[in-house]
């Protein structure tokens, strides 16, 4: 084992040179599970919804916890750095790394146990938050926090983030609900921790071994610390960023698994939790609050927030706007009373009335009190109507990425949190710092019952001017956040967008303190390295840096959206990981990813790769590239991306596209050809229908037509009808339902009775057994 120290970890130690195919091999041998290094692989995990790209040197995809525990045991006896992943939505650069990447969302989801009287659950770290509610929905449970990446997600990467999303108004953080915490240690340590009393304490210390150093060097670092957090620290329900050393303080019952909530995969690998869970509203109801602009809705929300309701959004105008830009026939947006700045504000209880009298008693208190005008208010009693409301607020990263009219946005300052009854002054000085950098044409919503804010900047982070621009921008707004007594990060986490800027939020002595808990666990900083503890630069590793997609000379299709260019289309994904639902959500994206639980056949892992493609410097082939079209293999062009993806990604057509420059002036699987001509083989087939049948419905025959034309062997080959359409046409026409029936009639203009036989040809109408024909002639 290695050599403990005490000091904080101030500078990385250097790792060794890595043998990649060795660390390979070593990986295959010991894990149960699949190990991928390859370029597709690597391109797929290289970043996630921030903008910060570092190819990972491997993937390991472990069947089960313990094949995951034996892949940080082969990194750690080669010295390589680990980064453990779930759902990859992270939006501060914490969830990219140049290690080996464990991804648990494949196979490591399960929820293993549900208490419903004692309210708690056991969780593997990899389960996605909607899958788990799904599960707690019979019994009228929920997990408390409730981001707007719900359908990706994991339980872990909640715990990593300390994630907390709308619902977090009325049931807090992650790290309310986390009750005990399985942990892995880099130099091996497994154990549940939790809460530590002082006979817990003394019978860790009693066993001895690393788990009881651990505990003790954590108590040494507690005592030493105690004032210096009890004063420095933000109180401030959405104080996200640093560690959680507050969790250690007496008064918090030196709670080990709520200090590592938050830390963003840097001290530990949490394999499964123990979680709290809450009673699902009976009854909700939403009001809608309308103010002049949104400082006004600012200034109003502690007026609000003593109502007590479940959540408290807000959205501006310039979101407004861009909704309506984006999907203008949207019902939602004809539910928002008149004004610029609006609260949505929702209320539980346990009937429809309750619910309802709530959210009427705090509008008439707002009508009446503090001497401000009045909001306009609407009030929606329709479940389904409040849905779609809700859903517009938390389409706000997806809505405002590409605006119709201006720069292309991005993260970088979109998660700050301030005091709730100081927010409509930080908001009017947060304004004027955006004008004076340029960057005023953003919209402003977010969580703003407890202070927090969001909204993505049209920043520059192609040019060095443009990203030296970005980062006075960013050392002044961490000076105006901490000014306020506020959290740089208010659900995002750090990561690398904000860990260099910590000892302005905090002090340096806080910033020490937090080295010295890293060396506690991870005295060589290879969990998830350059992350909140010696982080990289919030300017290095940026994505976009000099970045200018390779453009091919000719391409198939206009982009319209994307200035006629493939190579910005290519990059038009941001990682929001909508394309990561269960099967029993509803719409259609992404039906590939949903059979296989593939990164690499969702549509962000395709966009990945496909960005990889025109960067030019992992996948160095270019249209030829085996990796890409290995990606869109299983793509079924299905356009479910199109309709669903909140930034509009196209994989149909992207996939279009490249298939046509991959086969230029080259044969393609007989598929293309089968599939592809299709219309050609059938009006062939129709002049002579019963020798084509003979052929394909043959048993050995068949089998050599389905490998001849690339089709599975266990597809059924369909059968042409045996005579011509009943116009005398040469087209071989549709024989009808397999089972009875007849056609009835020629000619119909009735679309629900008929189907037709074949382009350019009438309609026919086809009367089922039993029924008599209703079509319109």
């Amino acid at each position: 084992m290695d050599t403990q120290v005490t000091t904080p970890v101030t500078h990385a130690p250097p790792p060794r040179e890595i043998d990649v195919e060795t660390l390979r091999r070593r990986l295959e041998e010991a894990v149960d599970g699949e190990v991928r290094f390859d370029t597709g692989s690597r391109a797929a995990y290289s970043t996630d919804a921030s903008n910060y790209r570092q190819v990972p040197i491997g993937v390991v995809v472990p069947r089960h916890l313990d094949a995951g525990v034996a892949a940080v045991s082969v990194c750690r006896a080669r010295d390589v750095p680990v980064l453990s992943r779930g759902g990859g939505t992270s939006l501060a650069g914490q969830c990219c790394n140049v290690a080996v990447v464990i991804d648990w969302s494949k196979h490591c989801g399960q929820v293993e146990s549900v208490d419903v009287p004692g309210r708690r659950i056991t969780v593997q770290a990899g389960a996605v938050l909607d899958h788990v509610n799904h599960v707690l929905e019979r019994d009228g449970l929920m997990v408390g926090p409730k981001p707007s990446s719900h359908r990706a997600c994991t339980i872990g990467g909640m715990i990593g983030n300390d994630s907390c999303g709308a619902s977090a108004q009325a049931y807090g953080k992650m790290a309310d609900s986390v009750l005990r915490l399985e942990i892995l240690t880099y130099d091996g340590v497994r154990a549940w921790v939790g809460p530590t009393g002082a006979d817990e304490y003394a019978r860790i210390q009693a066993e001895g071994g690393r788990l009881a150093e651990i505990y003790r060097r954590l108590r040494d670092l507690r005592d030493d610390t105690m004032e210096l957090v009890r004063t420095r620290f933000p109180r401030l329900e959405r104080r996200v960023s640093g560690y959680n050393l507050d969790q250690l303080l007496p008064e918090n019952g030196f709670n080990l698994a709520r200090a590592l909530v938050g830390s963003e995969g840097t001290l530990v690998t949490v394999l499964r939790a123990e979680l709290a869970v809450v009673p699902r509203p009976a009854a909700r109801s939403l009001a809608v609050l309308g103010f002049q602009d949104i400082f006004a809705a600012a200034d109003a929300v502690p007026s609000v927030a003593a109502h007590r309701p479940l959540a408290l959004e807000a959205m501006d105008e310039t979101m407004y706007r861009l909704a309506r830009a984006e999907r203008p026939h949207d019902p939602a947006l004809r539910d928002l009373p008149p004004g610029a700045g609006w609260l949505l504000v929702q209320f539980g209880g346990d009937t429809a009335d309750e619910a309802r009298q709530r959210a009427e008693d705090m509008m008439r208190d707002l009508c009446r009190s503090d001497g401000r005008p009045a909001p306009s208010h609407a009030f929606l009693g329709d479940p389904a109507r409040e849905d779609e409301l809700w859903r517009l607020r938390e389409s706000g990263l997806g809505v405002e990425a590409y605006p119709p009219t201006g720069r292309q946005t991005y993260e970088g300052w979109s998660d700050a949190a301030v005091p709730p009854e100081r927010l409509g002054a930080y908001l009017r000085d947060y304004d004027r710092l955006r004008h004076r950098h340029g960057y005023a044409h953003s919209a402003l919503y977010g969580h703003f019952g407890q202070g927090c804010v969001h909204g993505r900047l049209p920043l520059d982070l192609h040019t060095d001017d443009g990203i030296a621009r970005y980062r006075r921008f960013a050392e002044e707004g961490a000076d105006l956040v901490a000014s306020y007594g506020g959290s740089l990060s208010g659900e995002h986490g750090d990561g690398q967008a904000l860990a260099e800027l910590l000892p302005r939020m905090f002090g340096e002595q806080v910033v020490e303190a937090f080295g010295r808990m890293k060396a506690v666990f991870d005295p060589r900083d290879r969990m998830n390295p350059g992350k909140v503890v010696h982080p990289h630069r919030l300017d290095d590793d940026l994505a976009q840096r000099h970045f200018y997609p390779l453009e091919p000379r000719h391409t198939f299709f206009g982009y319209p959206a994307d200035h006629g260019r493939f190579g910005h289309a290519a990059t038009r994904c941001v990682g929001t990981g909508n394309c990561r639902k269960h099967t029993f959500e509803g719409g259609v994206m992404c039906p590939s990813y949903r059979v296989t639980r593939e990164e690499e056949h969702s549509t962000r892992g395709r966009a990945r790769l496909l960005e990889e493609m025109v960067r030019g410097d992992l996948i160095t082939d270019g249209w030829r590239s085996e990796a890409v079209r290995d990606a869109l293999d299983l793509c079924l062009a299905c356009k479910g991306c199109r309709a669903e993806c909140p930034v509009n990604v196209d994989m149909a057509t992207y996939k279009a596209e490249f298939l046509a420059h991959h086969y230029r002036h080259r044969l393609r699987p007989a598929a293309h050809y089968s599939m592809g001509w299709l219309p050609l083989w059938a009006a062939l087939a129709s002049a002579a229908p019963h020798a084509v049948n003979a052929l394909t419905q043959t048993p050995g025959l068949s089998r050599l037509v389905k490998a001849a034309a690339g089709v599975s062997g266990r597809r059924a080959l369909p059968r042409f009808a045996g005579s011509a359409s009943p116009t005398g046409s040469r087209g071989a026409a549709w024989s009808g339902p397999a089972r009875g029936g007849a056609w009835c009639c020629g000619r119909t203009r009735s679309p629900t009775t008929s189907s037709r036989a074949w382009r350019g040809r009438p309609w026919r109408c086809w009367r089922p057994p039993g029924s008599r024909c209703t079509c319109r002639r």
